[in-house]
């Protein structure tokens, strides 16, 4: 009989250790691939040049406009947890030449510049033409390139720094500096907000979009109420679908034209109003909308330090969170946004992608979001 317990004494030790080297091996092999995954969360840099087709894309170190038709190059970036191609436009003169390694001929779009332009371009990479300022503005890109690899993550920063808002009720107006807004539409600093859309329920899940290329097909030339249509015929269904399942609607768009436009902000007014009151008819469910008026950071403007509610700035989104939804805590886990501005290639800005990491949002294409 001891000799039969021996045995199966034996035979438990052996297959306990055995068991516990079997699972060491697993685990040190997750291991190996989850390091290996997030190693390749972000593919390489590249670079690109082409002449700027707008005035709307912002250098990524001066934070002031790219000229339309004037030589701009981007630093290209392929973030595969989202995949997505991410573009950080820049001025010649501010383009850091030590985070790309470029030879100028293999850059894209090299053969289509004009050889003067070639001729810069060349230069610069062999640093004889080099300006202080792109020297001192390496770190901040590889802090801003840092900043999009984590974005891949699970797990995403909330915004380091909150906005300052010191909101009252005195505050709130019912003009836009010389402009008049229209009923149910008030105005607190540079944001003109539409106070409460009939049957609007504040919730713990906000379903947020951009407007212009988003969910309005919209051109940057074109003004008027009537100028736009739906981006995708789904829209109306998807949001219907959205509001059933208890989520508050929220639309959050830039309009600096209202700014801008100091002799025709009444027309700018109207013309933005006027298009989200349509929208909002077309598709029949209540949404609160909130407008940033201000402006960027612009020498030519004027301004040093870009409007804390225009996006990418979260300032926006803060003043739905703290001031308009009755005190609710936010579930950040179902919570989300969906904007077209992603930093590609084609991409005017990256301004909705910014502003959904910045507030610690999930961030959509719409294309994915609508079309999926």
């Amino acid at each position: 009989m001891t000799s039969v317990r021996k045995q199966l004494n034996y035979h438990f030790i052996f297959h306990a250790a055995n068991s516990q080297s079997l699972l060491v091996e697993r685990l040190s092999s997750y291991c190996v691939c989850s390091l290996s995954f997030q190693n390749l969360s972000m593919a390489p840099s590249k670079v690109v040049a082409e002449y700027a087709k707008s005035n709307r894309s912002m250098c990524k170190t001066c934070s002031e406009a790219i000229q339309s038709k004037t030589l701009r190059l981007g630093l290209v970036s392929r973030d595969m947890a989202r995949r997505l191609d991410i573009t950080k436009w820049h001025h010649l003169s501010c383009f850091p030449v030590s985070s790309s390694n470029s030879d100028p001929k293999s850059i894209t779009g090299f053969s289509s510049l004009k050889s003067g332009d070639q001729e810069a371009l060349t230069k610069l990479f062999a640093g004889q033409d080099k300006s202080e300022e792109a020297g001192e503005a390496t770190e901040d890109i590889q802090n801003e390139k840092q900043d999009t690899e984590g974005s891949g993550s699970k797990k995403r920063k909330l915004s380091t720094s909150d906005v300052n808002i010191n909101f009252s009720v005195s505050d709130v107006k019912s003009t836009y500096k010389d402009a008049a807004l229209l009923p149910k539409w008030k105005a607190f600093q540079t944001v003109i907000f539409l106070e409460r859309d009939d049957g609007l329920q504040d919730s713990s899940k906000i379903a947020a979009f951009d407007f212009d290329g988003c969910l309005a097909k919209t051109a940057v030339n074109i003004t008027g109420p009537n100028a736009w249509s739906l981006m995708y015929p789904v829209i109306p269904d998807k949001l219907q679908s959205l509001y059933n399942d208890g989520y508050k609607l929220v639309i959050f768009t830039n309009e600096s034209n209202i700014d801008r436009w100091k002799n025709q902000r009444q027309k700018a007014v109207d013309s933005k109003i006027g298009r989200l009151n349509q929208f909002i008819e077309k598709v029949k469910v209540p949404i609160q909308v909130f407008i940033a008026c201000g402006t960027g950071k612009s020498a030519k403007a004027g301004t040093k330090e870009a409007d804390p509610f225009r996006k990418p700035k979260p300032g926006m989104w803060q003043l739905m969170e703290k001031h308009f939804n009755s005190g609710i805590t936010i579930d950040m886990d179902q919570s989300f946004y969906v904007g077209d501005a992603a930093g590609r290639e084609t991409d005017h800005s990256d301004a909705d992608i910014r502003f959904a990491e910045a507030n610690g949002l999930k961030f959509y294409l719409p294309e994915e979001y609508f079309d999926a």
